[in-house]
């Protein structure tokens, strides 16, 4: 009986190590063709393109205003917390075209923009206003606005800078629990 089963288990492994070669050229001839692909990719002068890149091409500059900002960041120093700040930037158009701004975007919610809605002639001036409302802010503050228009690059940058001191401490509610 012992022989049956030593007989068996032998049998067995054979017939294992037996699949477990062929699998194993199997696996060795995927390999080796997988190789020979990535070798002729590298070899291959042919770029390929991912199927979500956008085409880019060079602006045509007639086509296109220009910023020309005397300042792109306004320091408002030192104010107290819930002072509200405006600041105009003003602009000048130095491009070829008409300047059109199509978006301007806050930072946070405590910073409103406006601007010139209409297309800004080259050579001509507009402005991009800027208010701040400090209301329960603290400390060093850096709000900014970010505007999109037919200039290269599309978006431009400008900043409010300063530090909000908060309310006086005993001007405040208690925050937690109060002992008597």
């Amino acid at each position: 009986m012992k022989i049956n089963m030593l007989s068996a288990a032998a049998l067995s492994l054979c017939l294992a190590l037996g699949t477990a070669c062929s699998q194993k050229t199997d696996q060795d001839a995927k390999i080796k063709a997988l190789e020979e692909k990535i070798a002729a990719l590298e070899t291959s002068n042919t770029s390929v393109t991912p199927v979500n890149a956008q085409a880019s091409q060079v602006a045509d500059p007639s086509t296109l205003g220009q910023f020309q900002f005397p300042e792109m960041e306004y320091d408002f120093g030192n104010i107290n917390e819930g002072q509200i700040i405006e600041h105009e930037f003003s602009f000048t158009n130095t491009g070829e075209a008409p300047l059109v701004i199509s978006n301007i975007t806050a930072s946070c919610g405590c910073t409103t923009p406006d601007w010139t809605k209409t297309p800004i002639k080259p050579g001509e001036e507009g402005f991009v206003k800027v208010v701040f409302n400090s209301a329960s802010k603290k400390g060093a503050q850096a709000p900014t606005v970010s505007i999109q228009a037919n200039t290269n690059p599309t978006v431009t940058r400008l900043r409010m800078k300063g530090t909000v001191t908060p309310k006086i401490a005993g001007a405040a509610a208690p925050v937690g629990p109060v002992k008597k």
